[in-house]
């Protein structure tokens, strides 16, 4: 735990931030917010994780109002029904409110949520019953990962075997909510996962038919095809 000075040279540092935003930053990009001021149109749902190490206007290169983002511990999406809430009102309104064309899940490498997951008592999940009884959206994931894991000590392949098993069970989730499950079938609407590993930068695209993993520019080639 920080210490109380600690804590108030953090938020000192918070506040120091804010103010270089209201006087170097926000007057230099004045008419991008002026015109955000008078309502939002991202194109797509960005389902996040929580961790303070992810980014999702930074890896995707996109601005204030590009993407609506929602994030929680795990990129989790519970099936509709099973919790009703803010992560399925925010799904709803992202797509029958804002209108995206495009949902995206994204895991990520060296997930605290997928390491607790694996094994709960060694990350303290008996102190925490809120996030254990969360981390159940995401059951399914570690059954699907327990035939390579031996019961030793997790490791970075481990964990991001479950992280992308993960996500792809939560593209499932998604497709039960009505205003998704509509979306797709009018074909305005287009989901897909991604796994980012934070050490290199890379992000990959799980597929969901064949639930591998492939390069950015294999997926772009592909798109690209069909677009032609």
């Amino acid at each position: 735990m920080p210490s109380c000075s600690e804590a108030r040279s953090s938020l000192l540092s918070l506040l120091r931030g804010v103010e270089h935003f209201n006087t170097e930053i926000f007057p230099a990009k004045e008419e991008l917010f002026a015109s955000l001021a008078k309502g939002q149109a991202p194109e797509a749902l960005f389902i996040a994780c929580a961790d303070s190490r992810i980014n999702p206007n930074l890896i995707t290169q996109t601005g204030p109002g590009d993407l609506f983002i929602l994030r929680n511990i795990g990129n989790l999406v519970p099936a509709y029904g099973e919790m009703l809430g803010g992560v399925s009102s925010a799904v709803e309104y992202a797509v029958l409110g804002l209108g995206v064309s495009t949902i995206i899940v994204c895991g990520h490498s060296d997930c605290g949520a997928m390491k607790a997951l694996l094994e709960p008592e060694k990350n303290g999940l008996d102190k925490m019953p809120t996030v254990r009884k969360w981390l159940r959206n995401a059951e399914a994931a570690r059954a699907a990962t327990l035939h390579t894991f031996t019961g030793e000590d997790v490791g970075p392949a481990t964990v991001r075997s479950v992280a992308e098993q993960n996500v792809l069970l939560q593209l499932a989730h998604l497709r039960t909510h009505p205003a998704v499950a509509a979306g797709l079938a009018k074909g305005t609407l287009f989901l897909q996962g991604w796994f980012y590993d934070i050490g290199t930068g890379e992000i990959t695209v799980l597929d969901e038919q064949t639930r591998k993993s492939l390069p950015i520019k294999t997926v772009i080639t592909q798109m690209e095809e069909k677009a032609a």
